[in-house]
């Protein structure tokens, strides 16, 4: 009997690590041969343990499993979900990036390659450098780190550049408040990642790649460093890639946590073992990198969609979505909300379809009153503007941005006043100090939205100018996307700025 239990962070967080040890025991008592695979989470964390049986007709599920379940789950006495597959969650999504979170053993490269793994490496190996850039940039994919930048412009760049090394760098540290899509890869399906950056690597001609993972992330590291081990003892790292003459090799490196070395080139800084703080560009990494090196610079989810761009074709990727944003993204839903986790879908469904629909709404029972799209720096969506499709373009002309696609929602006992001056304090704590409007900026913000909620009315105009001040002079995103969540607040909940009479007296 083969039976399923993820070994994803959230699943441990709720018990999964004591319900495989008392599953192994159980049978062990009783004389049963079971055989318990740790996969990744299929990203409904709601039913977290969700214990997986495989039977003639497929895997059936159950949760969420605690430990006193056991007896009845080996006894067929426990209820089950019934078929993983068939549940609303998992029906309604398109998993491409996905596709083998939950299915497979995430450090069996067997388990990989029997899940259609390698198929998009051992394409690109038969093309040339150009081709693989020209397959990616038709695929419409864009960076899903935030800036939403054409990877194919990108990957084009470091290839005409002239240099005696180049390097792909992975940047895995997810730091937004709401999303673990990165995490959920690296634990669920490592070699997926490593994939990509191989393809990548061949794509520019880069023969060493880094990946950049936060030292919050223990049992992504732990298995990322493991999966690199496996995937070079079966060549596919090293010298020679897969026979095909061709090297590429790469390694993990772990990052303190600094929320501003998920931006490139304070991450290039940390990497190279100096302090992270934002370079100015130009020279953009594309062409001066780690270590003064031309370098391709992408997120944990970009690199690990490549795959897919090559087995399935730049064609049939750019099939879904909506306009300029192809293909899908794996949204991150968290919050106040009946059902959080991860759902990859085709750009384009409304936002209000998320919330209402997939997300259940909110857990406490209250109306929605904001949902922040986009990590800490993510702008406050209203439910007027729920009709909004999640796409790049689409969310720009809404004031808002997609970012790494986390999606927290607030219902309506929030205090948006409060929810603006925790981004600007954030703001505060995690800026490097490099630029004076993001460093200065933001301490001047937190004070302005303080007098606001004193009573000091004419406090609302300057924070507007302190705002403007920010988005246009800061050196990175840092400073100017904080203006996002706090002008967007502002704006949509008017009432919560109201001077409160009663603070001024």
């Amino acid at each position: 009997m083969k039976i399923y239990v993820p070994l994803d962070s959230a699943a441990k967080a709720l018990g999964a690590d004591d319900v495989a040890a008392t599953i192994l025991s159980e049978a062990a008592m009783r004389g049963l041969d079971v055989d318990v695979i740790r996969n990744g989470t299929r990203g409904m964390i709601w039913l977290e343990p969700l214990v997986e049986i495989e039977t003639d007709k497929g895997r059936v599920g159950y949760g969420a499993v605690e430990v006193a379940d056991v007896p009845a789950l080996l006894d067929g006495k426990l209820e089950s979900l019934g078929l993983v597959e068939d549940l609303d969650w998992m029906k309604g999504q398109t998993r491409l990036t996905f596709q083998r979170c939950g299915v497979t053993d995430p450090l069996s490269l067997t388990d990989y390659e029997a899940h259609g793994g390698l198929t998009g490496l051992r394409t690109a190996i038969a093309m040339t450098p150009a081709g693989i850039v020209e397959e990616v940039t038709n695929s419409g994919l864009r960076g899903r780190g935030g800036a939403g930048f054409p990877t194919g412009i990108k990957w084009n760049t470091v290839l005409g550049a002239q240099a005696d090394q180049k390097y792909i760098v992975c940047n895995a540290d997810e730091g937004d408040s709401g999303t673990f899509a990165d995490r959920m890869i690296m634990e669920g399906d490592p070699f997926t990642l490593i994939e990509g950056m191989v393809i990548a690597g061949l794509a520019v001609e880069a023969t060493k790649g880094y990946v950049y993972l936060r030292s919050e992330y223990p049992d992504a590291i732990d298995i990322m460093g493991k999966a690199v081990v496996l995937a070079r003892n079966a060549g596919m790292l090293g010298a020679d890639v897969l026979g095909s003459g061709r090297a590429f090799d790469m390694e993990i490196r772990v990052g303190a946590g600094a929320y501003v070395c998920g931006e490139e080139t304070s991450l290039l800084n940390s990497l190279e073992g100096k302090r992270g703080v934002v370079r100015a560009k130009p020279p953009l990494p594309a062409l001066e990198g780690f270590l003064g090196k031309p370098t391709v610079v992408n997120n944990v989810i970009s690199l690990a969609t490549v795959p897919v761009v090559m087995e399935k074709g730049a064609a049939h990727y750019a099939n879904f979505g909506l306009g300029r944003s192809k293909g899908t993204m794996p949204i991150q839903i968290a919050g106040n909300v009946k059902f959080g986790g991860l759902y990859e879908t085709a750009f384009g469904m409304p936002l209000g379809d998320l919330v209402d629909t997939v997300a259940g709404g909110t857990l406490s029972g209250r109306p929605v009153k904001a949902v922040q799209v986009g990590g800490p720096l993510g702008a406050y969506m209203p439910r007027e503007k729920f009709d909004t499709p999640f796409a790049y373009e689409e969310f720009d002309g809404q004031g808002g941005l997609i970012g790494h696609a986390g999606v927290v929602v607030f219902d309506d006992s929030t205090d948006m006043l409060g929810m603006a001056r925790f981004a600007m304090e954030f703001c505060a704590v995690e800026s490097c100090g490099k630029c004076t409007p993001c460093r200065i900026g933001a301490v001047r913000g937190v004070e302005t939205i303080d007098r606001i909620g004193k009573g000091d009315a004419s406090a609302i105009e300057l924070l507007e100018d302190l705002c403007e001040t920010m988005k246009d002079g800061s050196l990175c995103a840092l400073g100017g996307f904080t203006p996002f969540p706090v002008m967007s607040a502002l704006q949509n909940f008017p009432d919560d700025f109201v001077p409160n009479k009663e603070a001024a007296e």
